[in-house]
């Protein structure tokens, strides 16, 4: 449709998450209209945080470092692990200011429709972490929709039989919705409401 470079920008944007056809166009002329050294800029952002960010080794989260901020952070509460689906999920929970324990990211959740079993998740790693008996608490802060549903009910059975406390966050967050959307004052209500949950 459009010349050679054009049309690879356009098509690279549309492959971006939330960036439909009409979004990539906009972008890759609003990219065409800014100073050379803007879009560099941008460029070289991507860049750099594809060659400078990595994940946690012990929580998945993203990183600049072996461990996150949140894991070396000594003040943090490493008795209570909040499993969450993705890292932007951690973001979400932190902005409550509720809790102040340490994280791990499974990296998404059961979709036997889209190929995701457990063994595509970060539940071997998981149970290798739980078995540091400094653990008391695992939160289960899945999303609220079927697959986090699904992926929660997985878990607490799986989890179960370790003799762990087991809780999943508390109802007030809109079933179908996302964790990265929801309101601090909402998600801080469903932290502090978490019930316990048997395998």
């Amino acid at each position: 449709m459009f010349a050679g470079p054009i049309q690879e920008l356009v098509d690279e944007l549309g492959r971006l998450p939330g960036v439909g056809p009409k979004s990539a166009q906009r972008i890759a002329f609003h990219l065409l209209e800014v100073s050379k050294e803007e879009a560099l800029r941008l460029a070289s952002s991507i860049a750099e945080v594809k060659e400078r960010i990595r994940l946690c080794e012990r929580c998945f989260n993203v990183s600049e470092s072996e461990l996150c901020a949140i894991c070396s952070d000594s003040r943090r509460d490493p008795s209570v692990v909040c499993i969450v689906e993705d890292p932007r999920d951690i973001v979400a929970v932190e902005r409550t200011r509720e809790f102040h324990g340490t994280y791990h990211v499974l990296g998404g959740a059961l979709n036997p429709i889209e190929g995701v079993g457990p063994e595509q998740l970060r539940i071997r790693d998981l149970l290798e972490r739980l078995a540091d008996d400094r653990i008391g608490e695992v939160i289960l802060c899945t999303n609220p929709n079927l697959e986090g549903e699904a992926t929660a009910m997985y878990l607490a059975r799986l989890l179960g039989p370790l003799g762990i406390r087991i809780t999943r966050i508390a109802s007030g967050l809109p079933v179908g919705g996302d964790l990265e959307y929801a309101d601090e004052l909402t998600l801080g209500r469903a932290l502090v409401g978490r019930r316990e949950v048997s395998g």
